[in-house]
């Protein structure tokens, strides 16, 4: 039996799990994006001084606030963090990570978008960088989006 409780941004689920016992997961869905331009570069952005894992490299996302479905929730982080404009029917859904930190369930589709209108630019203090795919792995990444990259070799090589 699974419960649910939709509190802003994590779901909490509790159910039953071995032997009877109740068992509750704060389950916090993201969204991120791999822009892709003409070279076959994919943005990666570096998260700022005083924030979680500063310092380390993530793609371009966020949080899905309540109400939101992903794709709306990436086309207006893509708008208050970059500046472009995104429309869904140019994102297209690639992979996805699941990863279990300390306090909380990280569950984050990746989408993949070859189309914007505008100019990407740093509007969060985030330093931005376009990276060939097979460079990926050189940057260092939170433990949830680092799984990502071998979806992406095989999609852009």
């Amino acid at each position: 039996m699974v419960c649910c409780d939709f509190p802003r941004q994590r779901l909490e689920y509790q159910f039953l799990g071995h032997k009877g016992q109740t068992l509750s997961v704060n389950l916090l869905l993201v969204v991120a994006v791999a822009l892709v331009d003409p070279d076959c570069r994919v943005l990666i952005a570096q998260r700022p001084q005083g924030k979680s894992l500063e310092g380390l490299w993530e793609f371009p996302g966020g949080k899905v606030e309540d109400g939101e479905r992903p794709e709306q929730a990436l086309i207006r982080e893509l708008h208050e963090e970059l500046g472009i404009e995104v429309e869904e029917a140019c994102l297209a859904p690639l992979t996805f990570a699941s990863f279990a930190y300390p306090d909380f369930h990280l569950l984050m589709p990746l989408y993949i978008c070859r189309r914007w209108k505008g100019f990407v630019s740093a509007r969060e203090n985030q330093t931005l960088k376009w990276v060939l795919p097979k460079d990926l792995r050189s940057y260092p990444m939170p433990p949830a989006d680092a799984p990502l990259i071998p979806a992406l070799l095989d999609l852009l090589g």
